[in-house]
């Protein structure tokens, strides 16, 4: 399995660093608004790579945090407000109300794209402690100062800062943290670790600093080597957290341990619409819920991600989905036909068909070229028994509940039989103008029509 290191600018093998279980780690909701299908896209990635490895015969412990406190509009003075303040004003709920509603929403969008659950979802506000335990570790070894209850890292004493981005201190100019202007920094570029919180804060905690909350940034890195420790593999994330949460997380992960921290960093694209990057401040985003609601399967959308490199910027479109959706359903109605094949050995042609699968998977995800190979294998000369047991196979990865309707199987209902039975009397007798008749009315009640030298024969169109 090969990816995409975002740090070295090279694609590199995946090798544990333990020499066996692969760890990752990724980058999760921000838990104050339903997340978009920009943003499910990114999380899809985390999934996709751990499907990958899994494949190959890997095993792998995932884990991703939950955002609950410490993502902020700015960073600035003692009234920094905090996303989820925002939310609880909007809504009327207590903070961690507030939190559970979309920690649910988001799972339950993840379950309907296949994106399969994580070993670990932390919360940030289950771990202060330890964010607080990394902050004085900083402060000890000289990467950190505090002023007037206000903890900051000193990206000055890490020369690595920027290695990541590409953004370099000397690149950078005052400012650039949003609104972050505190003249108590030594750099403009320090960002915090810790804030000293106002009287009217809603989410605080006590710290030998006083009364405050934590940065978004040290949350990652306290969370991430608590569950996979000082040394895991990949890190994962949308493209706008390379900078600054991540240069920022990684500066802190490794001045605290004094190494590498994460092997691995890769980075999902963003998802447009209409040609402007989804975003709830564009007020442009879509729900998966929405994909539900206009009659589609949300395992479409999964599809049409395949269409794109995971690193590409990919364009949505209702059309694009819909297309998607047929293209799935007719795979499922080919896969109910080819479940009864009788099996055999292997043919050469199959065992080239999953050996092109397999090589476009382990190349940096490469999906579109898999799904390519996918579709070659529907008329490919191959048995429908090879068929079956290659796409089922590679399902694996692709997530994609191929089996869906080989496994339930459907019941022709009565009414629908007898529309059948007189569409096979009317063919008999050469009357094709009520055969065709016939044909369109089962359509019209969601049933796909096929000829055969046994008769008409039915499935379900969706």
């Amino acid at each position: 399995m090969r990816l995409y290191n975002s740090l070295s600018r090279e694609v590199e093998e995946v090798r544990p660093a333990d020499g066996g279980v692969v760890r990752m780690y990724s980058c999760g909701p921000t838990v104050y608004r339903y997340a978009h299908l920009g943003n499910m896209r990114t999380f899809m990635l985390g999934d996709l790579i751990r499907r990958a490895l899994r494949f190959e015969g890997s095993e792998v412990r995932w884990v991703m945090n939950i955002t609950d406190v410490g993502h902020m509009t700015d960073d600035v003075g003692e009234e920094a407000r905090d996303r989820m303040d925002i939310a609880v004003a909007d809504e009327g709920l207590a903070p961690l109300e507030i939190a559970a509603k979309y920690t649910e929403a988001f799972l339950e969008d993840a379950d309907a794209l296949g994106i399969e659950r994580a070993d670990e979802y932390p919360r940030a506000t289950d771990h202060i402690a330890e964010m607080i335990e990394l902050t004085r570790v900083l402060i000890e070894k000289g990467h950190a100062y505090e002023v007037e209850g206000n903890v900051y890292f000193d990206v000055s004493s890490f020369p690595g800062y920027g290695r990541l981005s590409g953004n370099t201190l000397d690149k950078l100019q005052p400012g650039h943290r949003q609104l972050e202007t505190d003249p108590n920094k030594r750099h403009h570029a320090d960002f915090a670790l810790w804030k000293r919180a106002g009287d009217n804060r809603l989410m605080k905690w006590d710290s030998p600093w006083g009364p405050g909350f934590p940065g978004w940034h040290i949350e990652c890195s306290a969370m991430s080597m608590k569950y996979l420790g000082d040394r895991f593999d990949i890190h994962t994330g949308g493209a706008d957290l390379k900078f600054p949460h991540h240069e920022d997380e990684r500066a802190q992960s490794d001045a605290g341990t004094g190494h590498d921290v994460v092997s691995i960093w890769v980075y999902g694209g963003f998802l447009q619409f209409s040609g402007q990057k989804m975003a709830k401040s564009r007020g442009n985003v879509t729900r998966v819920t929405e994909i539900a609601e206009q009659g589609e399967d949300p395992l479409a959308f999964r599809l049409l991600c395949f269409g794109t490199r995971y690193r590409g910027e990919m364009d949505f479109s209702w059309e694009a989905l819909e297309a998607e959706g047929r293209r799935l359903t007719r795979l499922r109605q080919r896969m109910a036909d080819w479940a009864e094949a009788e099996r055999g050995e292997r043919s050469p042609a199959a065992a080239e068909l999953d050996r092109r699968f397999r090589e476009s998977v382990a190349d940096d995800l490469d999906l579109p070229a898999a799904v390519k190979v996918m579709g070659q294998t529907v008329s490919a000369d191959v048995s429908d028994g090879e068929r079956y047991d290659l796409l089922s196979s590679w399902d694996a990865v692709l997530g994609l509940d191929l089996e869906r309707l080989a496994r339930e199987g459907f019941e022709v209902p009565g009414d629908v039989q007898s529309l059948i039975d007189e569409r096979d009397r009317a063919r008999g007798a050469r009357d094709f103008a009520t055969s065709d008749r016939l044909r369109e009315r089962l359509a019209g009640m969601g049933w796909e029509v096929m000829d055969t030298a046994a008769g008409t024969r039915v499935r379900p169109l969706r």
